[in-house]
């Protein structure tokens, strides 16, 4: 197994790895419904504030996941945040998601982040284990708010 970090014109393994976020979440229309154009793939691959790396194994993506640098205002310096990171079921405890952390944390230490955090649900063990076991808990609060039309 090797990790990947995607590229511009990353076409076919661009679509692998969304179709693997859609099958691993069971939310195919979310991930490959609507999928971006070539431009804005290409856009946002290209973006180094933009992590997306996929877990091959046998010519397969196994494994994705996507993250954001965030620069900071207060100092100078950035944080990474983990948004979505998905093992195929018959890949899962194989270590595929830890060496996607893992090459996330060379990335971060290359780059000269000072966190990287992730959320998890309580209703998902598996994922409240991996990350107790690589970093830090914090029990906070998490909100989601709509966007609101002006006028």
């Amino acid at each position: 197994m090797k990790i990947v970090r995607l590229a511009q014109d990353d076409t076919a393994l661009f679509t692998e790895w969304l179709t693997l976020f859609g099958k691993a979440f069971d939310e195919p229309d979310t991930y490959t419904g609507a999928m971006p154009s070539a431009g804005y793939r290409d856009r946002l691959l290209a973006n180094p504030d933009f992590i997306a790396l996929a877990a091959v194994d046998s010519g397969k993506v196994v494994g994705a996941l996507a993250a954001y640098v965030l620069v900071k205002f207060e100092q100078e310096r950035s944080e990474i945040y983990i948004y979505d990171l998905a093992v195929d079921e018959a890949h899962r405890r194989k270590g595929v998601a830890t060496a996607l952390l893992n090459e996330t944390r060379h990335i971060a230490h290359d780059i000269g982040a000072w966190v990287i955090y992730v959320q998890a649900d309580y209703v998902d063990p598996p994922a409240v284990a991996l990350y107790t076991k690589l970093g830090a808990r914090e029990d906070v609060l998490h909100f989601d708010m709509t966007p609101l039309k002006r006028g």
